[in-house]
């Protein structure tokens, strides 16, 4: 259960109001694998200033993306949509928690604008998730889907979506409006969700992902997890297995880094090596494409990985056609 905390008029709210009453978890020295590209070129700053004109939300930011400076000075921004806060609170994630404000009937438009000004050739929209919402935001998706497209009709466009969780007709209102790519991330193994993502069920985001195939083969579907969490190798075999069972398309894999004292403790720091070996093993398991590293997330390297992504399906498709 989530318990929402109103505060808003009276004083800045608590970002994890959840998370106050826990226990300081460690929090471990990163290993030096794992570096980072500072912020603060030229480019950066351009995609900021964007971001800011068109006055919106990036997960970048909200999440504390590891690769954000890198990601930015492309000007490539994973655009997060219906405000900043969620009305979860996973254990893992940096995102705001708490009572979101009203839906913005103007946002599509302005991530439509933004995205235009920003020249993307690709791009990724994601969001909070939005309990509150009788539809959880499926129709908000479906608009911004719309606005990009009139907005730059040749952005190709990829969504990272909540689980709809209980929202009858939602998913099929957002395959509708014909995203190129499906994202939602199964985030850890099942046997950790009760800790580190509690609000959601596993088996129900796995069947969220094999639906969208039901609804448009056509249609790319993604998931990605983290690791370091205190799962096993063959727990994520396992999940390997259960994501190709729904036929998702291209998986992605990378170390969970710790945002606060109250957010889930670092078990390990799992090495390069692991990380080549899983992807590897589920390139053998038949996904398309697979993204492991240590700093790999959901939209790193997106557009990249959406071409090379077209080109293992056409590749997959003139290997069987006799």
């Amino acid at each position: 259960m989530v318990t929402i905390l109103d505060t808003r008029g009276k004083s800045p709210a608590p970002r994890h109001p959840e998370k106050a009453h826990r226990p300081d978890n460690p929090v471990h020295a990163k290993p030096s694998w794992i570096r980072v590209k500072a912020a603060g070129s030229a480019e950066y700053a351009k995609t900021r200033a964007i971001v800011r004109e068109h006055k919106l939300d990036t997960v970048c930011e909200e999440a504390g993306c590891p690769n954000i400076g890198e990601c930015w000075e492309k000007r490539h921004a994973t655009m997060m949509i219906m405000g900043d806060t969620c009305t979860r609170a996973c254990a893992f994630c940096n995102v705001r928690t708490g009572l979101p404000d009203a839906l913005d009937q103007a946002e599509p438009g302005r991530v439509g604008d933004a995205v235009a000004k920003l020249g993307l050739e690709h791009v990724v929209i994601t969001s909070v998730d939005r309990d509150d919402l009788e539809d959880g935001g499926a129709q908000h998706f479906a608009n911004v889907i719309a606005a990009i497209r009139s907005a730059a009709p040749t952005t190709t466009i990829e969504i990272l979506t909540p689980d709809f969780l209980r929202k009858e007709g939602a998913l099929e209102v957002v395959v509708e409006a014909k995203p190129d790519v499906f994202n939602h991330n199964l985030e850890t193994v099942p046997g950790l969700y009760l800790k580190i993502r509690p609000g959601a069920r596993y088996f129900h985001s796995l069947r969220l992902l094999q639906r969208v195939k039901e609804l448009d083969p056509s249609m790319f579907t993604k998931s990605g997890i983290m690791v370091g969490l205190g799962e096993d190798r063959e727990e994520v075999l396992q999940l390997m297995d259960d994501l190709r069972s729904a036929e998702v398309d291209f998986l992605t894999i990378g170390q969970y880094l710790q945002p606060t004292r109250k957010h889930a403790e670092v078990k390990r720091f799992v090495t390069p090596d692991e990380f080549e070996g899983y992807q590897r093993t589920a390139l053998a398991k038949g996904f398309l494409l697979v993204a492991s590293s240590p700093l790999t997330r959901s939209s790193y390297h997106a557009g990249e990985d959406f071409a090379r992504l077209r080109e293992a399906r056409q590749k997959h498709l003139e290997e069987n056609a006799g």
